[in-house]
């Protein structure tokens, strides 16, 4: 089991200079991820960082912490310049980075007031181009395509990532909706969430996993990756409750500050927690 910090990156959060030293805090008191939001326009949700920017920033301060977007919508993105923002990214951080990857919401806000088809089954297609795309283009070969949305010519896209056979890439989702799970079952990880925005359960993750596993190669590693609200401040866990999510299949447990903690005494409070360290599992 790993614990990461999943962060905000709005309010008194969006100065990549507090999330370069929130991170560096978070590889010394012994978290295992650092992970940012990737938003254009979230709502009245302002001011905003640019999550890729910042985590080269704190790609540059930390030494070991995985780091990456969770999660970039990738319909909204050129993949070409994703495949090469993600592999600069990945040399600059030594191999640290995960990219996670998702539909994009909410559509209003991250598509239409940009002009951008918010049709959630235009916005599917379109990410499964854009992935089928970002992993050719890391292959380092002479690569090609031709798809409904998109097309490359033949060329080669170097350098390489550092990480083989590729960066991993988790794919986001929200259950009981079954098609991001498929998709998620041809990558390398998982991060569900409830429709409704709900905390997911163990039993959840259990449906989830036994969904996933008609889909993807048991041979292959997986991860699966959820959201546990209360890890950073040690409020309201269920005692036992991270070694039932571990038990069910979980890999990753994700914590942060909320909207209404993007202040300056939020910023504060979240600093202080962070330095508490990740829970212990027995």
């Amino acid at each position: 089991m790993r614990f990461a910090l999943n962060v905000p990156n709005f309010g008194a959060l969006s100065d990549p200079g507090i999330l370069m030293d929130l991170a560096a805090d978070a590889e010394r008191s012994g978290w295992d991820g650092f992970f940012l939001w990737d938003h254009i326009l979230l709502w009245d949700r302002n001011p905003i960082a640019d999550p890729w920017i910042a985590l080269a920033a704190i790609a540059v301060r930390t030494e070991r912490i995985r780091i990456g977007p969770m999660v970039t919508p990738v319909a909204r993105r050129r993949p070409w310049k994703v495949a090469r923002e993600a592999t600069s990214l990945d040399h600059l951080s030594r191999g640290r980075l995960i990219f996670g990857a998702g539909l994009g919401n909410p559509a209003d806000a991250e598509f239409q007031a940009f002009g951008e088809a918010p049709d959630a089954r235009v916005r599917a297609a379109k990410l499964d181009e854009g992935l089928e795309i970002i992993a050719g283009m890391w292959g380092g070969e002479r690569y090609e395509y031709q798809g409904e949305y998109y097309r490359i010519e033949r060329f080669s896209f170097l350098p390489r990532p550092l990480q083989q056979p590729r960066i991993p890439v988790w794919i986001a989702g929200k259950w009981p909706n079954t098609a991001p799970f498929r998709r998620a079952a041809r990558w390398d990880g998982v991060f569900p969430m409830r429709v409704g925005d709900e905390q997911m359960t163990p039993d959840d993750v259990r449906e989830v996993m036994e969904y996933l596993n008609r889909y993807r190669d048991p041979e292959k590693g997986f991860d699966v990756s959820i959201f546990l609200e209360g890890m950073v401040d040690r409020t309201g866990l269920q005692p036992g409750l991270i070694e039932e999510f571990s038990r069910a299949g979980v890999t990753w447990l994700h914590d942060g500050p909320g909207f209404d903690d993007a202040t300056e005494a939020g910023v504060e409070a979240f600093r202080h927690h962070i330095r508490m360290g990740p829970p212990s599992i027995s």
